[in-house]
């Protein structure tokens, strides 16, 4: 005696959920275990999170600064957050951006100074000028950005070198001081043609 031939609904039937049962497989697969928990001389960190965004606002609720970091890590102790690859956006008091990066950076407790050490760059956009150091500080409070490390700072086609920077980022402001040298090329005048 030989068993009927299943019908098209329990074929379509079979199919569903063996292709269910193939997608859960794969979706298993798929998650992300998280990396594990960084330790270091500032001891064990009460959250990290990876690929975060950070936007701080300031007391009328404006966006003030902004850090994008593939991970960043809080320890509680000293109120401390340390962040892997910085890559900042500051707004000054009239809308201004100015950029910022390093290969790391550290909020200070409650999240001032902002310290970005290691390649650490400062670009305002408008002015076209960059600043590279290796030790950046940025106090959100004031808008007051520094280093205390040699600095370079360029506006193509100019460069100057000096040991401090400082720039106020509300007063459009910045100071180059101690041992500054630099290159300013003489603008070029095209001769009248008599």
């Amino acid at each position: 005696m030989a068993l009927p031939r299943p019908s098209f609904r329990v074929w379509l039937l079979m199919l569903l959920v063996a292709l269910g049962g193939v997608v859960v497989l794969l979706d298993s697969r798929s998650v992300r275990e998280p990396g594990t928990v960084p330790r270091d001389e500032a001891g064990e960190p009460d959250f990290y999170l990876e690929g975060a965004r950070l936007t701080r606002f300031d007391a009328e609720g404006r966006a003030h600064q902004r850090i994008d970091t593939p991970r960043l890590v809080h320890t509680p102790h000293d109120d401390v957050t340390r962040l892997e690859t910085p890559d900042a956006r500051l707004f000054d008091s009239a809308g201004r951006v100015w950029l910022a990066a390093a290969d790391s950076g550290v909020l200070g407790a409650g999240g001032n100074p902002l310290t970005l050490s290691g390649n650490a760059r400062l670009q305002a956009p408008e002015e076209r000028w960059q600043l590279d150091t290796e030790v950046l500080h940025y106090d959100a409070a004031s808008g007051h950005a520094w280093s205390d490390t040699p600095a370079l700072l360029q506006q193509p086609p100019q460069r100057m070198r000096g040991e401090r920077f400082d720039a106020w980022l509300h007063d459009n402001q910045a100071r180059l001081t101690d041992n500054v040298r630099g290159h300013h090329p003489p603008a070029t005048r095209e001769d009248p043609t008599p």
